[in-house]
């Protein structure tokens, strides 16, 4: 499974998406309303699926669903 499907399950299973919202342009606060605490959630499924410790800092960077595509593709 690649990167992009890895997180698509996931948001899809976790905050209850429907796959045409995960579009890549898509705003993470905006449009699929996963809130500051929900980032800490993504953040230990990426550090469990990917294997590799994300920095809160590096998180802040993150506005929409392709920056979480591009920071995780960046770090394996």
């Amino acid at each position: 499974m690649n990167v992009k499907e890895t997180i698509d399950d996931f948001l899809i299973d976790e905050f209850e998406l429907e796959p045409e919202q995960l579009v890549p342009e898509a705003s993470l606060k905006d449009d699929l309303e996963i809130g500051s605490l929900d980032f800490v959630d993504i953040a230990v499924v990426v550090e469990k699926e990917f294997g590799f410790k994300v920095k809160s800092e590096d998180m802040l960077e993150v506005r929409v669903l392709q920056d979480l595509y591009d920071y995780i593709d960046k770090k394996i």
